[in-house]
């Protein structure tokens, strides 16, 4: 089997991580090395009391992310991972795909703008969501019963500059699946895991 590395790219809020499961069920064996994952094990870790601490984190876990992609690939595990990915991504992943000889799939999640501001949102409403993602100031612990009143929400103006000038809609490395997801009831998921399988054979 070819080793491949899937890429679940694109704009926020778009429903990456269930169709990360639905790639995991459906088509074999694949590891998820997800940066989220190391940015909130770090926040929890040490915290943070300003912007800038966070900032600081998040960078460092980038560290981590890349040492975790090149340790899997060192393995020969499938690997699947999600994440807004941009030009500043691009040139690692190229080159540690490269280096370990990793066929790469881009899944490019697109959409209506508006929607997916609003989606988004609702998902930093949830309790379920780590809390780090909407406040300034954060550690292990910290609890907030009302989420409206965080301080560090994604405001409509810097969400809509991120995803316009961020490259997100343009990201591509590898092969390249885009799918429009404004409406989830219309994602052809059946036919997206049936294209990724013709793709790893």
């Amino acid at each position: 089997m070819k080793k491949i590395m899937i890429l679940l790219a694109g704009y926020p809020a778009t429903g990456k991580s269930y169709l990360a499961n639905q790639i995991i069920k459906e088509c074999g064996e694949f590891t998820m090395v997800s940066q989220d994952d190391f940015k909130e094990k770090l926040y929890d870790q040490f915290g943070y009391d300003d912007l800038n601490e966070k900032k600081f984190l998040e960078s460092e876990s980038w560290v981590s992310y890349y040492s975790m992609m090149r340790i899997q690939m060192y393995k020969g595990k499938q690997i699947i991972s999600d994440y807004p990915f941009s030009d500043k991504q691009y040139g690692t992943l190229n080159q540690i795909s490269k280096t370990y000889k990793y066929e790469v799939v881009t899944i490019r999640l697109i959409g209506d703008l508006d929607v997916l501001y609003e989606r988004s949102k609702q998902r930093d409403l949830d309790s379920e969501r780590h809390l780090s993602h909407i406040v300034n100031k954060y550690h292990l612990g910290d609890a907030l019963e009302n989420r409206v009143k965080a301080d560090g929400f994604l405001t409509y103006d810097v969400f809509m500059d991120r995803c316009k000038n961020k490259g997100y809609g343009k990201f591509q490395l590898g092969h390249l699946i885009e799918i429009d997801v404004t409406d989830f009831s219309k994602v052809d998921y059946p036919g997206i895991i049936k294209e990724l399988k013709e793709i790893m054979k």
